[in-house]
């Protein structure tokens, strides 16, 4: 008993020392499971008296960037914990103002950055770790995944930043991959243990370049960063990617059976972790028909009217909360899949990933 109020003692001075430079706020779109709030909200303190012994003082505060990096260096433990409770945490009213400060905060967190290999959406890199968020047309839906589902090596974290609020539209929207997976399994239990026991089989196939009209339009060029075909497929087998060269400077990219349920060890419950959804829903351009994207890892179609069920579902536990310029939104990839509203230009949503 000691030992347990001792540590409860210790994890309130964190909290209190944590509450100096950030506070919790509320809006309309945040739900409750469990008792916790989803997504947490930080907004800096701008009402709590710095000590003038607090270590660091200057580099401790929410008015410039350095002092919010400062502050993130200084409480990362805790963000962490909060984080790994509330599975995102979105940050608002910082002093980030440009890709270049959005950098310094994914620095300050100092998580391992993962190279973008493998992944569909053509993006383009801004600076540093920071580079574009999906920018396929306006005017398209992008549906909820987890990032990077579709191979073996995958972010578990994923920070956003608002440098351009939209016109309308637009939202990061987000929701909880174990609640998802309840509501599946008790609605649709066959289908569940279909994906338990045998995964899912993407293929996709890919151009040489960049084709940005398409949600999946990331050429096998920057999907391996090699121009070289035999280097790409290195790098394709070390995912767990086989590819097949096609006419027209055109490769077929089929990767799995890989998982589509996964086990969230640290949390102790199974996620509905896939690129499912988007895959038969999305993946459509020149090259590309959605329905045949993704079958069961045993060659088997998959189910349409579940699929299009399961996007309902997705609809109605999904938190969607207007950017504001300046916002930093970061994920928990193993907790929370993300989707993107259609919206009117303009909008520049800006993205790192971390191992």
């Amino acid at each position: 008993m000691v030992v347990v109020a001792e540590a409860n003692k210790a994890a309130a001075a964190v909290a209190a020392a944590a509450g100096l430079f950030f506070k919790e706020v509320r809006t309309p779109q945040q739900r409750f499971y469990d008792g916790v709030v989803f997504p947490l909200i930080l907004s800096p303190n701008t009402t709590a008296a710095i000590p003038s012994n607090t270590t660091d003082r200057d580099n401790n505060n929410s008015d410039t960037i350095s002092g919010f990096s400062g502050s993130i260096r200084a409480h990362k433990p805790w963000l962490q914990a909060r984080l790994h409770e509330a599975g995102a945490i979105l940050f608002r009213g910082f002093p980030v103002d440009s890709a270049s400060d959005f950098n310094d905060v994914v620095e300050a967190f100092d998580f391992e950055e993962l190279p973008y290999i493998g992944g569909a959406a053509p993006r383009n890199k801004v600076v540093g770790r920071v580079f574009t968020a999906n920018e396929s047309p306006p005017d398209q839906k992008i549906p909820f995944h987890h990032e990077m589902a579709q191979v073996l090596e995958f972010p578990s974290k994923l920070f956003f930043f608002c440098e351009v609020e939209p016109g309308s539209g637009g939202e990061t929207a987000i929701v909880l991959s174990h609640i998802i997976y309840q509501r599946m399994k008790d609605k649709y239990p066959e289908f569940v243990q279909q994906l338990e026991d045998h995964g899912v089989i993407y293929t996709r196939l890919l151009s040489g370049d960049d084709d940005n009209s398409s949600p999946i339009g990331r050429g096998w060029k920057s999907t391996f960063l090699t121009n070289d075909k035999k280097i790409a497929q290195e790098r394709a087998a070390k995912i767990g990617t086989r590819l097949e060269w096609l006419a027209g400077d055109i490769v077929k990219s089929v990767m799995g059976p890989i998982p589509a349920i996964r086990f969230d060890k640290s949390r102790q419950r199974n996620v509905w972790f896939s690129s499912l959804l988007i895959a038969y829903t999305s993946y459509h351009d020149a090259r590309n028909e959605p329905t045949c994207a993704v079958q069961f890892g045993d060659g088997r179609p998959v189910p349409g009217d579940v699929v299009y069920d399961c996007l309902k579902i997705l609809d109605e536990e999904s938190v969607a909360i207007p950017w504001q310029k300046g916002d930093v939104l970061l994920v928990d990839n193993w907790a929370v899949q993300h989707s993107r509203r259609s919206f009117t230009p303009p909008r520049r949503i800006l993205a790192s990933l971390c191992k």
